[in-house]
């Protein structure tokens, strides 16, 4: 009976991610019931990348000028993103290699060179907008100066970095999407929200004259470079034998579940940040441009412990979106070297030192914190066809993936997929230029 106990306990531990660090080592595990509890982690922290500071403007920009209309935009980007962070989950499980280090080793050295350095300054533009939302969340709650709070969140997150193992950071992560989504959960309870309205919406198309490029705000905002260098490389944390094909497809199986499961919870988030704002800013007519806007806005009419709920949600996304884009420069500039992303080792810290600090001396230049949001963004747009393109050569190449590659029909969706984000992304590019 005790013996039966502690291993229950065990079990219960193991479910919430108390596991150890199995990266590329051949060590036959044992399945169980619960196994898929242990995959549960990986994909969250790409959530937090999909309800970023950037999200968070484009969704209450959309709640506060359409109300419930656009909920369909949440759903269509959802499921997309499940398709194309599935894909390149898959090329780290069969190849035991992450996007990074595959380009590295399966393309000319001049193409993966110029993607990957184009990828890294990518990973800063990334990490501009997630320090700066962590900044005004900062700013809203203390009235900290933006440049003040930037640093702060830099020495914060870099702290968390270089002094804790992957481990720890993932249990860190869920803990913030966790009170990210609670905070929203508190929020709706305060509000009155029309759920048939918004059930008709999740699902049916609707386009409100001149929502086109709120439209493409919010789908554009969806697939971020990073998130794709990230995932192919911290799925490997479950990575235990890549030469038994049972456990190659048992793990392409929970990988799977990991990634529909965070991702429906990325989408829970966006949608409530619509709901919020339809339920309050669009049902006063209150048209919201920016975040601060937002946290003033929601005061009056929902009381001062809104507004404070509102901020401290804010501050959990930038950190935690901070965290992973910092990573995800780690994990880029050490696969050019075509090594794994390790904290301890060299070429990992670099890209995480170039990630965060080449973000924070950028916002030093930046005047205005939404203009430095919105050039981020447009930075981004541009990347972003080059990391797909290459996710998509990668994971349908037989030379690579050998019998896991796709198959004609996926990378046919993956190409429809990624030709939609793309035109959404350059539109938004050349509608900023023109602008």
């Amino acid at each position: 009976m005790v013996i039966s106990n502690i291993l229950n306990i065990k079990n219960l531990f193991n479910a919430f991610g108390f596991f150890r660090d199995l990266k590329r080592k051949d060590h036959k595990p044992i399945f169980g019931a619960l196994d898929i509890f242990k995959y549960i982690g990986p994909g969250l922290l790409v959530t937090v990348g999909f309800i970023d500071p950037g999200n968070w403007a484009a969704n209450i920009g959309t709640g506060s000028e359409f109300g419930y209309t656009l909920l369909w935009v949440v759903s269509l980007s959802t499921i997309m993103l499940i398709v194309l962070q599935h894909n390149v989950a898959h090329l780290g499980i069969a190849t035991g290699l992450c996007l990074s280090e595959a380009a590295t080793i399966y393309l000319k050295p001049w193409v993966s060179k110029s993607v990957l350095s184009f990828a890294v300054a990518a990973s800063v533009s990334t990490s501009l907008a997630e320090i700066l939302g962590g900044a005004i969340a900062l700013n809203m709650l203390f009235d900290i100066p933006i440049k003040i709070s930037a640093i702060l969140v830099t020495i914060f997150v870099m702290i968390m970095l270089f002094s804790n193992s992957y481990k720890k950071i993932e249990r860190w992560i869920i803990g913030f999407v966790s009170i990210i989504g609670l905070s929203f959960l508190y929020e709706l309870f305060l509000v009155k929200v029309d759920w048939i309205q918004a059930g008709i919406s999740w699902v049916k198309p609707s386009f409100p004259e001149g929502s086109i490029l709120l439209i493409m705000s919010v789908m554009g905002a969806v697939v971020m470079p990073h998130n794709l260098f990230l995932h192919s490389e911290i799925i490997q944390s479950r990575q235990w034998n890549l030469k038994d094909e049972k456990i190659i497809k048992k793990q392409l199986k929970f990988e799977f579940a990991d990634t529909l499961f965070s991702m429906i919870i990325g989408w829970a988030i966006n949608s409530a940040m619509i709901l919020l704002a339809a339920a309050t800013f669009f049902a006063k007519s209150q048209k919201v441009d920016e975040l601060q806007q937002a946290k003033r806005l929601l005061e009056p009419l929902l009381g001062s412990n809104a507004s404070v709920v509102f901020a401290v949600a804010l501050l959990f996304a930038g950190v935690a979106s901070t965290i992973t884009s910092g990573m995800a420069g780690g994990s880029i500039v050490s696969g050019m070297y075509s090594e794994p992303y390790d904290v301890k080792d060299n070429h990992s810290r670099i890209g995480v030192i170039i990630s965060l600090l080449g973000a924070l001396i950028l916002i030093f230049f930046i005047g205005d914190p939404f203009k430095g949001l919105i050039l981020s963004q447009v930075f981004l747009s541009i990347q972003l066809p080059f990391t797909i393109a290459i996710q998509i050569y990668l994971t349908s190449s037989k030379k690579v993936m050998g019998k896991y590659a796709n198959s004609r029909f996926l990378t046919g969706l993956l190409l429809v997929i990624a030709g939609i984000v793309t035109f959404l992304n350059l539109k938004l590019l050349f509608d900023f230029l023109k602008g």
